[in-house]
């Protein structure tokens, strides 16, 4: 009885320690846009030393925040891992990208039709901006939290990112663009292609995708980015599901699809790399 008891409290202890957040704010946050994030530390006995950067998910309109960040962050740091919730500049308003034409639809055999793994379906130069805003904040963030590394509990050469869906472009976007401070120290995206031209950085931080084979142009735009990294001899891991609804949020164990293994190859990948 006193084992059990002495579990059930080590489990709360976990969920209270992924509840409290301290809230940062990021250079260029507006009220109407805002941009920061949110800093969800494991208890100190278990904690790695690792911290992962969660982008959510949401077409560049919105946030899937509670699942993105929320779920995910108490997954995390049950593992010892910090989890960093970013909220960046979002597309304001009705628009239509790529003056009113309907995106493509690629099909995964067909990666050859988005050149250097440019999966962005309408470009147009409002979009583009806000994801060359977005990109910044998660570089920002980056650096915030390297700043903040003793303090946590962190080592600087053990942060990176987890982008969801349009966050995994996000990801993406700020690792290419990033200098020495700002580089990550791993790349992973769920569902989320590049949504601008790839030009793989140096040095090239290792890089993980997960997809669903059927998802129209997601899956091609992520083959093509798999390919753009071997070709510049990075280091880089593709699992694509066949079946299933996901990998969009955490998943319960059924045994009825591949996909709700995500999370859990997203641990071994990390471990692979000793990052934790």
């Amino acid at each position: 009885m006193k084992r059990f008891l002495t579990f059930g409290l080590m489990l709360m202890t976990l969920a209270i320690k992924a509840s409290a957040q301290q809230t940062f704010e990021l250079s260029g946050s507006s009220a109407d846009n805002p941009a920061n994030i949110e800093v969800f530390l494991p208890n100190r006995d278990v904690a790695t030393g690792c911290a992962v950067i969660l982008c959510p998910g949401g077409a560049m309109r919105w946030l899937s925040w509670d699942s993105d960040v929320k779920e995910m962050a108490k997954f995390l740091n049950a593992q010892g891992i910090a989890a960093i919730g970013l909220r960046y500049h979002l597309v304001k308003g009705q628009r239509q990208g790529g003056g009113g034409q309907m995106p493509p639809t690629v099909d995964v055999t067909h990666p050859d039709r988005f050149p250097q793994a440019d999966a962005n379906p309408l470009h147009d130069a409002y979009g583009d901006s806000i994801l060359h805003l977005a990109a910044a904040d998660a570089r920002s963030a980056i650096r915030l939290v390297r700043r903040h590394a003793q303090e946590w509990g962190l080592h600087s050469d053990k942060i990176g990112y987890l982008g969801f869906s349009a966050g995994g472009g996000v990801a993406i976007a700020a690792t290419m663009s990033a200098d020495a401070e700002e580089r990550p120290s791993f790349l992973a995206t769920n569902f989320g292609p590049s949504l601008m031209p790839v030009t793989v950085p140096q040095p090239v931080p290792p890089l993980l995708i997960m997809t669903r084979a059927d998802h129209p142009n997601v899956a091609a735009g992520l083959v093509a980015l798999f390919m753009e990294w071997k070709k510049a001899g990075g280091n880089a891991e593709m699992h694509i599901y066949g079946d299933g609804q996901g990998p969009y949020t955490l998943m319960s164990a059924t045994g009825k699809t591949t996909t709700e293994t995500w999370s859990n190859q997203f641990l071994s990948w990390l471990k692979a790399k000793g990052m934790m």
